[in-house]
């Protein structure tokens, strides 16, 4: 996308939009599905109550800022013309960084979180309380809002002649004067502070959380195996979203900035890769909730029970119709017990009265074989 508004020849992109479109499809109705059910469960049900929970929460907000946005990215993939104007092509362009490295900042504080559980658990057990973990988020929130505000500028709507009449563009390339001014910075920073950070801490936490884990011969507890699984699915997430397309950027960047020189079709071959990758680092907005699902045990079950019409007691952490049911049984047990007068009670060693009537002795054994405690009648 040019930063002027100079009329230009349109360039074909519907290939691209085809093949983007399904894509963007399975993110919208999946990551709006799933993040808006996570929370819900946060708040309604777990009730952010540890410091892990709050960077899972911020986490799903920030997917679920992505995703609302995206009906208007899909239909300028359908119709190959963006008729929403120029404020809501920037809006729509920021959330996506907004979204990756947003993600990739809460993900470094939650393997953060565990280091200092794990490997230091005494020293900086400060830094695990709900307070530092909020100011941790509004941090981030801060710092991902001030990035996106030059992304924002840049990602200014476009438009172009095709058969006399004007067709507005957004989403698409940046000039070459644009890259070299302006973007180029930008992409540095970004890529320092919003990829090569995180990924660093995550490499690092990971490892050392993995050593600790090992030295220890003796069976992985459940708490250890939650965390196993957090840092699995974090290194999968970063791995096959972030890596692609950021690597891939730095390359395009270079390109054209013109501090990498290459063939042309090179670059054009680089730019469909670029495409396809920020597709890939769109997928995250549907990974992430497999964070919650596989390393949250509340969450796991809360989900479960949902699922099945049952609701989660976040206090007593149990099911409630079975703290219900339980209550109720043992009313009824004692119900059942306070049917026969207390006088007629016997101890432990002595037996029915053989001169009570048939009904009675029937009933009064019956009594004793469905109560917990021994009494008779």
């Amino acid at each position: 996308m040019s930063a002027s508004n100079e009329s230009q020849t349109c360039k074909d992109y519907s290939f691209n939009h085809h093949l983007l479109l399904p894509g963007y499809i399975l993110i919208f109705i999946t990551g709006l599905m799933l993040n808006v059910m996570a929370l819900w469960i946060f708040i309604r049900y777990l009730r952010l109550k540890s410091v892990v929970m709050i960077y899972m929460f911020n986490l799903a907000v920030s997917d679920l800022t992505f995703t609302l946005p995206l009906p208007l990215r899909l239909y300028y993939y359908s119709n190959h013309h963006w008729p929403f104007g120029n404020t809501l092509c920037q809006v729509s362009g920021s959330v996506f960084q907004i979204n990756m490295y947003g993600s990739c900042l809460f993900l470094m504080c939650i393997n953060l979180d565990r280091y200092v559980a794990i490997v230091h658990p005494l020293r900086w057990r400060h830094l695990r309380r709900p307070k530092v973990a909020k100011l941790l988020c509004l941090i981030v929130w801060v710092v991902i809002f001030m990035g996106s505000i030059p992304t924002a500028i840049v990602h200014k709507q476009n438009h172009c002649e095709v058969h006399n009449q004007t067709v507005y563009l957004c989403f698409e390339s940046f000039s070459d004067n644009m890259w070299q001014n302006n973007l180029f910075p930008l992409v540095v920073l970004a890529e320092i502070l919003g990829f090569l950070l995180p990924l660093s801490c995550v490499t690092y936490c990971s490892i050392r959380i993995f050593q600790e884990l090992c030295q220890d011969s003796q069976p992985k507890t459940l708490r250890q195996q939650k965390t196993v699984r957090l840092l699995l699915v974090n290194l999968v997430i970063f791995i096959i979203c972030f890596v692609p397309y950021n690597t891939t950027l730095a390359v395009y960047g270079l390109i054209k900035a013109r501090v990498m020189k290459v063939e042309q079709e090179t670059q054009v071959s680089v730019r469909q890769v670029l495409i396809m990758t920020m597709l890939l680092a769109s997928m995250n907005c549907m990974l992430d909730p497999l964070i919650y699902y596989f390393s949250t045990e509340g969450f796991r079950n809360t989900f479960k029970k949902l699922r099945r019409g049952q609701t989660w007691d976040s206090d007593t952490g149990m099911l409630k119709n079975q703290v219900m049911e339980n209550k109720s049984i043992r009313n009824h047990t004692v119900s059942k017990v306070k049917q026969f007068p207390a006088e007629n009670f016997i101890r432990p060693n002595e037996s029915v009265p053989i001169n009570l009537p048939r009904s009675e002795r029937s009933s009064c054994t019956q009594a004793v074989l469905e109560t917990p405690v021994i009494h008779s009648c």
